[in-house]
């Protein structure tokens, strides 16, 4: 934060700029209204922590549902197909409103959109613990609950999605283009370590009761709403013109230094969706385990994968400040391996490593796909480029069901040999699309040319 804290008077005072030696008292009223309109840098690095801390629940909510449903739909009757249409329009939702809630931070600002997706997630995810009670109480016949569960998850898709894009566009407005990468990865490696944790914490807690990890979840997204209407500064408008203040900033889908990232960004979440909800069916069928043992044997896995991802997210990439075309070339061929792993996966053992490579490419993946985008786009475009962006994760749980369970059926190592294939598009794209060559050098290579950042 260095540059930052040097040089906020040139970024942020125009009368600066224009005269090389203001006066004194000029100086001093300069540097008054730094200190009262805007954050100063301990209070970012306060922000930073608090938006780690809520985004960490939010992706445990979006995918804790994976371990601990298969084996409660399995007991109510319900197939794969409809566990996982559950999480499919909720994904469907999270894709058609992420976008919308990105462009809204830049209008409405960042902290009005975190609040209202972590609400969203937090009613949510207590309606839908209450339902699955009601289910196993026998009180919801089957043909009411599939709809109600739907229903309640519908809502996180609906309003959840605000939280990950403001967050993101949150940190780039306050970071240089030598800390974006860094940056923009720390804040998605909360909301990634949240999506690998979720199952595993849901497992453990299982143990306690079925529904306590929905109920704890809840709670801590209903404190992270507190923390954040507290405790987050955000006390200037974000940057844009009277007509983006209408319509929020529009970012062309097929635009040369959009695409490429959106594509990436589609393939990367069905291998990720593939991965996560089926790896319970998954143990189960390959180690001929019914569903108690399961949950047991798919806590480890879990385990290993979200240890993996913290690995990659918090060890490796904060503390080696690891360049885009790094994080995208060897998390592809980190995946590569870790779906030969479980393609020829025969006893736990090899399912745990599988599961190990999949989180560390994950790890790496995620944050790459994120940096690279936000660095690929102007200052006044964070907050598309962020919803974008959070759509594609969203994108493989739509696609899934429909690609992801037929090969299931058909063979159960198929899906993983599609992972496979999906991650040697990827590397292709990282190796040889000229958009991703450019970004090949580290973040603290690039100059910062942009004017305005970190003081809002």
């Amino acid at each position: 934060m260095s540059e930052l804290e040097e040089k906020p008077k040139d970024r942020e005072t125009p009368d600066a700029q224009e005269n090389a030696a203001p006066g004194l008292a000029e100086r001093a009223k300069q540097a008054a209204e730094i200190l009262v309109g805007k954050t100063t840098p301990e209070e970012r690095k306060r922000a930073f922590v608090i938006l780690f801390m809520c985004l960490l629940a939010v992706g445990m909510g979006q995918t804790l549902v994976f371990a601990v449903l298969p084996p409660i739909t399995r007991k109510l009757g319900m197939g794969e197909f409809e566990t996982t249409m559950i999480y499919s329009l909720s994904a469907l939702l999270w894709v058609m409103t992420s976008a919308f809630w990105g462009r809204r931070s830049d209008v409405m600002g960042r902290k009005p959109v975190i609040l209202i997706g972590l609400l969203g997630f937090a009613v949510s995810t207590t309606l839908f613990a209450f339902a699955v009670l009601f289910g196993l109480w026998g009180m919801v016949p089957l043909a009411f609950l599939f709809p109600l569960l739907m229903g309640t998850r519908a809502i996180f898709g609906t309003f959840g999605s605000g939280t990950m894009p403001a967050a993101q566009a949150y940190v780039a407005d306050r970071t240089t283009r030598a800390e974006r990468a860094s940056g923009v990865a720390g804040i998605g490696a909360a909301f990634g370590i949240g999506t690998v944790v979720g199952p595993g914490v849901a497992a453990a807690f299982s143990e306690i009761h079925i529904l306590a990890p929905f109920f704890a979840v809840a709670v801590l997204a209903f404190l992270s709403a507190l923390m954040i209407w507290f405790l987050l500064p955000e006390r200037t408008a974000p940057k844009s013109s009277v007509a983006e203040k209408r319509a929020g900033v529009k970012l062309n889908l097929m635009s040369p230094n959009v695409l490429p990232w959106v594509v990436v960004g589609v393939l990367l979440s069905l291998c990720q969706s593939t991965t996560m909800q089926l790896a319970a069916f998954y143990f189960m069928d390959v180690l001929h385990l019914e569903a108690e043992a399961a949950t047991q044997a798919i806590s480890i896995g879990l385990l290993v994968m979200a240890l993996s991802t913290i690995m990659a997210q918090i060890g490796l990439i904060q503390r080696f400040n690891l360049s885009v075309q790094f994080l995208l070339r060897w998390g592809a061929v980190t995946m590569i391996l870790a779906s030969a792993m479980l393609v020829i996966a025969n006893s736990l053992g090899v399912l745990v490593i599988g599961m190990g490579l999949a989180g560390l490419a994950f790890g790496l993946l995620r944050p790459g796909l994120q940096a690279g985008g936000s660095l690929s786009v102007s200052p006044k475009e964070q907050g598309a480029i962020a919803g974008i962006i959070g759509s594609t994760a969203a994108t493989g749980h739509v696609i899934h069901p429909f690609v992801g369970i037929p090969l299931y059926h058909w063979h159960h190592f198929a899906p993983f040999i599609m992972c496979g294939v999906l991650m040697v598009i990827i590397l292709g794209f990282a190796v040889f699309h000229p958009l991703m060559k450019d970004l090949d050098q580290r973040a603290d290579d690039f100059e910062d040319e942009e004017e305005g950042i970190g003081y809002h």
